[in-house]
């Protein structure tokens, strides 16, 4: 992008968000796993041998309560690091625990770490858990984790070979069966009894978790429009907690690489509750499926966040949408990506993941391909932004 535009985009940006830091991490990352409300984790996935995993503690500012003027401390900070010998494609924390589990090339097996804090500051390798049979040479494996299944966690490649393993003994405590041979694109925990999951097809899928050979079955009814079909899929699931956990309001959004979305609801899923249409045009080096995230806001009702298709984060409201197939109007366009790419770049930066925070309604981070890492507040469009906007080198 050019320098002025570049200039012109951070001048307007000053009346769009609440706070926004910019940060370049070493090697861009592909995972932002939260570790409690004030620390996240990330990881490298480019060098086949030698990526960092750091966990990061976020600004002061975003960890104080209301507005408290400048703080002194405007950048990460890292607590702890440690460095994998393969790629990370994957990362997942084991809730009550200080376990993370990673996947990634060149095979299905999953890496195990614990965090150690104090002075050694490391994150180091525990264990392996080794590959389910016919994954010794695949390495896109999907994982999920949650506070209702501590010291477990789910993970597959295909719907046929989804498992639930207890992460230190590595004892296989679940295992789906299914005819279903079709890859996995998203796996969920909906409450500590069953599991959601997405075919790269849009297809999902329940299993009761307390059968250790569950029945993985197709939810009835829940089929994507004809119209959609020829597509890759994925999907995510309006958060829970342990007291009223996702499968008290089980909401499901299903994002294809056509930049379609379908909400359901498993509660009764015949027929799609809205569809809507993005109206993205893929960037030059979108990776399909790979890169697709599409997430609920745990505290705005009707907000999802969709990323993946290039460099920008977009937000929707989705208490307009109906059954009919629609132009969605975002709600908010973070651009901060596109603008932030390193000069004579090949191509733009593709946004390779999101998350939103756990307790601040509006904040998400974001992180691009060039190794841009982003921490922004967006602006009630009602009430305006307070105009106290920080960017940190």
């Amino acid at each position: 992008m050019e320098e002025e535009e570049e200039e012109e985009w951070l001048v307007e940006s000053l009346g769009l968000y609440n706070d926004l830091h910019t940060f370049e991490l070493q090697d861009p990352t592909r995972v932002i796993e939260w570790i409690g409300e004030k620390s996240v984790c990330v990881a490298g996935y480019e060098n086949p041998r030698r990526n960092e995993i750091l966990q990061l503690l976020l600004p002061q500012r975003l960890c104080s309560k209301g507005n408290q003027g400048l703080c002194p401390e405007r950048d990460f900070k890292v607590e702890l690091g440690g460095f994998s010998d393969r790629p990370v494609y994957g990362l997942k924390h084991v809730p009550q625990t200080s376990l993370l589990v990673t996947s990634g090339p060149p095979d299905g097996a999953l890496q195990v770490w614990r965090m150690e804090p104090g002075e050694t500051g490391v994150i180091k390798p525990v264990t392996t858990i080794p590959p389910s049979q016919g994954d010794e040479h695949s390495f896109c494996m999907k994982m999920a984790t949650a506070s209702f299944q501590a010291a477990c966690v789910l993970h597959g490649l295909k719907m046929n070979n989804i498992q639930m393993t207890e992460v230190e003994s590595q004892k296989t405590i679940f295992a789906a069966a299914s005819p279903c041979t079709e890859e996995l694109s998203s796996l969920h925990f909906l409450d500590g009894a069953s599991l959601l999951a997405c075919s790269d097809r849009g297809r999902l899928f329940l299993a009761d978790t307390r059968q250790p050979q569950g029945q993985l079955g197709e939810v009835t009814d829940a089929s994507l429009p004809s119209a959609l079909g020829g597509h890759s899929w994925t999907a995510g699931v309006q958060p829970g907690t342990p007291s009223e956990p996702a499968g008290g309001k089980p909401l499901v959004a299903r994002l294809s690489t056509g930049g379609h979305v379908v909400l359901t609801d498993l509660r009764s899923p015949a027929g799609p509750l809205s569809v809507a249409q993005c109206g993205v045009a893929p960037a030059p080096g979108f990776r399909g499926v790979a890169l697709l995230a599409v997430s609920f806001a745990p505290l705005l009702e009707g907000h999802l966040a969709v990323s993946g298709f290039d460099g920008i984060v977009r937000i929707y409201e989705t208490h307009q949408w109906d059954s009919a197939t629609q132009e969605a109007q975002p709600a908010f366009l973070h651009k901060g990506h596109v603008f932030g790419g390193p000069g004579g770049a090949r191509e733009p930066p593709l946004v390779t993941a999101h998350t939103w925070h756990p307790s601040k309604p509006r904040t998400l981070l974001s992180a691009a391909s060039d190794g841009a890492l982003h921490v922004w507040d967006w602006a009630d469009p009602q009430g305006g932004a307070t105009r106290s906007t920080g960017f940190a080198p």
